[in-house]
């Protein structure tokens, strides 16, 4: 069931105006009041025979009550927040129903309080989560993480809405479905199921979504590109390209196939952003929330109100103080390196082995002991070829030329090729991957002052160099310096086999750090990763081109 059929006013609760919002609490509030009614009292679980309830009554109430205990946890206005906590309170003491947080948590690596105590006094933060607020009638939980970072969010969710929203080359349906695609291809169910809402939501054929052999033929003819964009997409070729746009009556045209690979690469990328931030199901989705009956329960009423908060405290209170020294270790390093620099630069020979070395390196760090993830009939029948999946960049004796930027990059020849074909879009991703790869506030842990340039940029080189990109003028022996195994055994999983990450892998790194640093360095893998793909995808397109 569609909410915002039930209630009818869910969009104006995220205008500016108050009364607008407050007339439709008042509307949302009968409603909700008087489906209670319809049902009238709760059966008593304990009786022998208690009366049937009608499933598809109660079905109704719960999916109003779970976007209502959305709204009084995440809406960015704090008279909604209130109201919806009232109206929740009502409908547990009239004991029809108990809302239980199955998930108190946005992330299940660490808790948001800090964000959602900052978006109180930044009014930048605010502004920004009204307007998506306003936009898509939530906000979810990735927004509300990248709230750590308002100036890349502020981009983020700026090119998300021209990529999905805005006139373009795919119909809106289309650009929904690839993202469910793509998601699929790492397991990622949190998108999958956040865009099987938005396709159904713009028109999309339910069809569809019983599995890629329902899809149109045009539609299934993307799941070799998807899969080798996402697992090896140093082996794209013009070949490949070209049997997409000569496919007779089934054929992409290049305005089509360029929003078709920024969407791939966008939804690869998130997926391993969702997987190393560890985001949880948003409240109202499934796995989000659990419904209980009152007299089976040990809820209060002040749960719903101010949420179970055990877990947090415990995540918020956890001590580092065995890794004292970490952050100033990193910080001697980096002086270290500068100091070389100034002595003395490597020549080209010696930049050009330290680089191959560091791309073999990077094949030896293992990233899971774990046996392999085996996706869920839900996600998998989204893509084609289960079997296929990340494999090494050299491999039994392959051997696959090195991308030198100096030959193709993105500010030389991606960003031009695809504000050519797709107008305008070039600018708003390359806005994106500067925020990302820019962002500083000029602080490690609890130092001020700090250039952490040298930090990301090693950051940003290494993801590029598992991709076998080569940036001639990096000397590729900072990184050993800079990263330590821990934290590139969280890298490549997090790049490669995302749907892998575990909190242990979380933790294992930058202990001394801020959650909000971590989740920065997540920003610069997830950009790193998608500029990454996208290099290999318009290199081929180009190659096909001339």
């Amino acid at each position: 069931m569609d909410v915002r059929d039930a209630a009818g006013r869910w969009d104006a609760l995220g205008s500016r105006d108050s009364s607008s919002r407050q007339a439709a609490m008042e509307l949302i509030h009968q409603e909700v009041m008087k489906r209670i009614e319809t049902m009238g009292p709760i059966p008593d679980p304990q009786s022998s025979s208690p009366p049937a309830m009608d499933d598809s009554l109660s079905s109704d109430l719960n999916a109003l009550l779970a976007h209502v205990l959305m709204l009084s946890k995440q809406c960015p206005y704090e008279d909604v927040r209130e109201k919806c906590i009232c109206l929740l309170q009502k409908v547990q003491v009239s004991t029809i129903v108990i809302i239980e947080l199955k998930v108190q948590f946005t992330s299940s690596l660490f808790p948001l309080s800090q964000i959602l105590q900052v978006s109180k006094l930044n009014e930048r933060i605010q502004s920004i989560f009204e307007d998506a607020f306003a936009v898509l009638g939530r906000l979810d939980n990735i927004s509300l993480v990248m709230g750590f970072h308002p100036q890349y969010l502020e981009s983020f969710l700026k090119t998300l809405h021209y990529l999905l929203q805005m006139d373009g080359p795919l119909s809106l349906h289309c650009r929904h479905y690839i993202g469910i695609m793509a998601a699929a291809r790492h397991q990622c169910t949190y998108l999958v199921n956040l865009h099987v809402n938005d396709f159904l939501h713009v028109g999309g054929d339910p069809k569809w979504l019983n599995g890629l052999e329902e899809a149109p033929q045009k539609l299934r003819a993307l799941g070799e590109l998807n899969k080798i964009l996402a697992h090896r997409p140093w082996l794209l070729t013009k070949e490949h390209i070209e049997h997409l746009l000569k496919a007779e009556e089934h054929s992409w045209s290049l305005a089509e196939l360029i929003h078709v690979v920024v969407l791939l690469t966008l939804y690869h990328s998130l997926a391993s952003f969702t997987f190393g931030c560890g985001i949880n199901p948003d409240i109202n989705t499934d796995g989000g929330h659990t419904f209980r009956v009152p007299s089976l329960s040990g809820y209060c009423v002040c749960d719903i109100a101010n949420g179970n908060s055990t877990l947090e405290e415990m995540f918020g209170n956890q001590q580092v103080s065995e890794f004292s020294g970490e952050v100033e270790v990193l910080m001697e390093k980096m002086k270290q390196l500068q100091e070389c620099h100034d002595e003395e630069e490597a020549s080209q020979e010696e930049m050009a082995t330290r680089f191959e070395r560091e791309k073999t390196e990077s094949m030896l760090v293992v990233t899971s002991e774990d046996e392999e993830c085996v996706p869920s009939r839900d996600v998998s029948r989204h893509f084609e070829d289960l079997s296929y999946g990340y494999k090494n960049f050299s491999r039994r004796g392959e051997h696959v030329p090195t991308l030198r930027v100096l030959d193709y990059s993105w500010e030389d020849h991606g960003f031009s090729l695809v504000n050519r074909l797709y107008p305008d879009f070039g600018q708003l991703l390359d806005e994106k991957f500067q925020i990302a790869y820019n962002l500083t506030y000029n602080t490690m842990a609890t130092h001020q002052g700090v250039d952490t340039s040298m930090l990301r940029r090693a950051i940003w080189n290494y993801i590029h160099c598992m991709f076998g990109i080569r940036y001639d003028d990096y000397d590729y022996g900072e990184i050993n310096q800079l990263l330590d195994r821990s934290f590139k055994v969280y890298i490549k999983t997090m790049v490669r086999t995302p749907e892998k990450i575990t909190k242990r892998m979380y933790d294992s790194f930058w202990r001394q750090f801020q959650h909000s640093e971590k989740v920065h360095v997540n920003l610069l893998l997830m950009e790193a990763r998608m500029q990454a793909e996208l290099l290999y995808a318009l290199r081929a397109i180009t190659r096909y081109m001339t």
